[in-house]
């Protein structure tokens, strides 16, 4: 360190002695805040522990500003009620609604690409009134919407992705967490499937890769595992609710793959049995090492 250097650095730790000591509490929450990896909250109910892991990363201000356009994507693929833990928490993804306007959002979008029939889906997911309750605009998805985009992955080269997703100023990405016959489990980077037109079928001959493709494309602001509920076989429909196994946790991260692979870990799996969050991390885009992360649990 040069002198220059010193003298700088003597002067910003005389500033910050010099600071009322009132602003501690504060200063130490942004540390705090910024320096957690992954937020695990467990308990009752799904809105307040979806709260909490969102405060320990330093609240939903940090990821939505004044004036913006939020699209909240949860999980709202098949004809289930709640229980069936096949569909995303109606309470995880409302709790987010709020938090966004609350944080000065202009409008939150909450929408999906259901396998089953929409109009049935949105309403027996409780998704559709729980959203627009908490004042999201709630849509069915416009198949005119969907444009071609080069994605120039190492499986998608380009694909028809719905556009809202990308005129909006901020995505949070709010999957559940179960298993899936074909990828094994989905979790946040397979949630992108939801934005995608034309036949989805045909990437699962290289599920994995594309997954990963479609997660860098896509950059959301925050991701929010819902593990209220997960669904531990037969999925991704599920149907019986011997499958489905309470845990009331939510897990919250700016980083996909950490989030994905602390998931893995709900169902009795290493990280790296997920192909997908395997390559994720080979690729540089996020840390699969949840032993090198500072993870924050709250427990209410």
């Amino acid at each position: 360190m040069n002198r220059r250097d010193f003298l700088k650095s003597a002067a910003i730790a005389g500033a910050a002695m010099a600071l009322p000591t009132v602003l501690d509490p504060i200063l130490t929450g942004l540390n705090a805040a910024e320096k957690t990896d992954l937020a695990v909250a467990r308990g009752t109910p799904p809105a307040a522990i979806t709260r909490a892991a969102v405060d320990a990363l330093g609240g939903m201000k940090r990821f939505v500003s004044r004036g913006d356009v939020v699209v909240v994507k949860p999980n709202i693929g098949w004809d289930r009620t709640p229980e069936y833990a096949a569909n995303t928490n109606p309470e995880v993804v409302a709790a987010l609604v709020g938090l966004c306007l609350e944080a000065g959002a202009k409008t939150v979008k909450v929408f999906d690409h259901p396998v089953t029939d929409p109009r049935r889906t949105y309403k027996q997911s409780g998704i559709a009134d729980a959203a627009a309750a908490a004042g999201a605009a709630v849509t069915f998805m416009d198949d005119r919407k969907f444009k071609d985009m080069r994605i120039n992955g190492r499986s998608l080269k380009s694909w028809p992705l719905y556009t809202e997703i990308f005129e909006a100023d901020k995505v949070i990405n709010v999957p559940i967490a179960k298993t899936h016959g074909i990828s094994r489990l989905t979790l946040g980077m397979k949630n992108w499937m939801g934005v995608m037109g034309g036949w989805r079928g045909r990437i699962h001959q290289r599920v994995d890769e594309s997954i990963v493709d479609l997660a860098m494309f896509i950059k959301p602001a925050l991701t929010v595992l819902d593990a209220v509920r997960i669904l531990t076989d037969n999925g991704p429909q599920g149907g019986n609710l011997a499958d489905v196994k309470r845990l009331d946790m939510v897990v919250a991260g700016t980083d996909a793959v950490a989030v994905d692979a602390f998931g893995a870990t709900l169902f009795g799996m290493k990280p790296a049995d997920l192909g997908c969050v395997r390559i994720g991390h080979e690729l540089g885009l996020g840390s699969m090492e949840l032993a090198r992360l500072n993870i924050k649990r709250i427990k209410l």
